[in-house]
């Protein structure tokens, strides 16, 4: 297997979360806008990382498979610090619903692979758009201190329970297409 650049970018992004998690800790003030700038620059592979391998013809199936599990790893991590430095039932709940999710939602395409109907949970400009609420929000909660006026924290907090709202709704739309995609299966494997 060759390694393209898309692909060098989606592992750099993993390389950066221990990269994110020591700044994270670290008892300074800059500490919180450091990782902010880390994870920023993990949101910006992700969308390079996409748009070269569209651009350039690289597009791989390491790749494919890479670049979801760097985001989720990415995202998943940041959520965990990020109830760990706010242990309160207000900022469980949207982790929860979004790592939930996200291991439901990989479960399931998994399983469409299996029986050939995984385009029938590709992912959806829904989801697009949760995306750029979750990345929004965990960026604004990890730089956490404001902006002049902007309470980047609190912004941060609501945009991630848009996330997380947008996060169920695309649950429901993706088991539904599954549940319909695994009904046509049998059907088709029923009939002589």
């Amino acid at each position: 297997m060759q390694l393209t650049l898309p692909t060098v970018l989606t592992l750099g992004r993993l390389v950066l979360v221990p990269v994110l998690v020591l700044l994270f800790y670290l008892p300074f003030e800059w500490a919180g806008p450091a990782a902010a700038v880390v994870f920023a620059l993990g949101g910006l592979t992700d969308w390079l990382d996409g748009y070269l391998a569209r651009r350039l013809n690289q597009s791989s199936s390491f790749g494919a498979f890479l670049d979801p599990v760097a985001d989720k790893v990415m995202v998943a991590i940041v959520l965990v610090m990020l109830v760990q430095a706010n242990p309160y039932i207000w900022m469980a709940l949207p982790a929860m619903v979004i790592i939930g999710r996200e291991i439901v939602i990989s479960a399931l395409r998994e399983w469409m692979a299996e029986i050939g109907q995984r385009a029938q949970v590709a992912v959806s400009s829904l989801g697009k758009i949760k995306t750029v609420a979750q990345i929004a929000a965990l960026l604004l909660m990890l730089y956490h201190d404001p902006i002049g006026a902007l309470p980047t924290f609190l912004v941060g907090v609501a945009l991630l329970y848009l996330a997380a709202v947008l996060t169920l709704y695309s649950m429901v739309v993706y088991l539904r297409a599954g549940w319909s995609a695994a009904n046509r299966a049998e059907e088709e494997a029923a009939s002589p």
